[in-house]
């Protein structure tokens, strides 16, 4: 009777098993099966996700660099449509990143105020408080290079005429039907602006002046003397007083004696 009862037991214990062994393999593979699709969806949306992410941020880091270089450049170069004669913006290709208008820190004993003119490494440096300047890229014609020393800014004027010199009317002929003088423009040799620099009261007959070649800057020019694009000598206008010392370094000086030093240059 027990051996009976006991195979009964058994014998249902393992009906039992047999009955409820589908029923929890049914729910289990389901669930292995679910919680892998669900672990191989996310890892995979997680992965597309992320790369999507990262793709993202790249991109958006690239135009915003991209967009901020442009708004910069716009900002230092873009037209000028509110001058007498409206001028254009400066092509970007035209103009090297090394002559772009920048703040630097600066070692000089020139009071601030001052312009410091460094024909040999076509730069201009207007100095400013605590060891810094601006500095503007400038292009060097050729009596640019023939006089150094130290003057003042006698005078400045808007949009100026300008008058070949009679040594240049003799060499270029064709100038003589500006001798009595080129109406302004931006056409006009110089530019949007000129200060015009006196020694001991007498005109030098050297100018700082604007210019709308930007291709010549940072370069060595047949004529003229110190030229910024017109946007530069613009700003340079507006921020310079009549009376200020202007020093320009002697063009064969090496850069590491003059007493004016550039350390180090940071964005405008």
């Amino acid at each position: 009777m027990q051996d009976g009862h006991e195979n009964k037991g058994r014998q249902s214990t393992r009906d039992g098993q047999r009955a409820t062994k589908p029923e929890q393999k049914a729910p289990s593979g389901r669930l292995v099966e679910l919680t892998r699709r669900a672990f191989v969806s996310g890892i995979g949306a997680m992965a597309l996700g992320g790369c999507a992410a990262s793709r993202g941020h790249g991109v958006r880091l690239g135009l915003s660099g991209e967009e901020a270089l442009r708004a910069e450049f716009d900002r230092l170069y873009g037209p000028r449509p509110d001058e007498r004669f409206p001028i254009p913006a400066v092509k970007r290709r035209r103009l090297k990143p090394a002559f772009y208008r920048r703040t630097v820190p600066y070692e000089t004993r020139e009071k601030p105020g001052t312009i410091i003119v460094d024909t040999a490494a076509k730069y201009l440096y207007l100095v400013q408080e605590k060891g810094r300047a601006i500095r503007y890229g400038i292009g060097v014609g050729r009596q640019g290079f023939s006089w150094s020393g130290r003057a003042q800014i006698g005078w400045k004027r808007k949009w100026p005429t300008w008058t070949p010199p009679a040594e240049m009317i003799r060499r270029e002929p064709h100038l003589a039907k500006f001798a009595k003088g080129m109406e302004p423009g931006l056409e006009n040799p110089l530019g949007a602006r000129a200060l015009y620099l006196v020694q001991n009261g007498r005109d030098t007959l050297y100018r700082i002046h604007g210019t709308q070649e930007a291709y010549s800057i940072g370069k060595a020019v047949s004529s003229g003397c110190i030229r910024l694009i017109n946007q530069d000598v613009i700003d340079l206008y507006d921020r310079v007083k009549v009376g200020a010392t202007v020093v320009v370094l002697p063009a064969l000086a090496p850069s590491q004696k003059i007493a004016a030093r550039e350390v180090h240059s940071h964005a405008l």
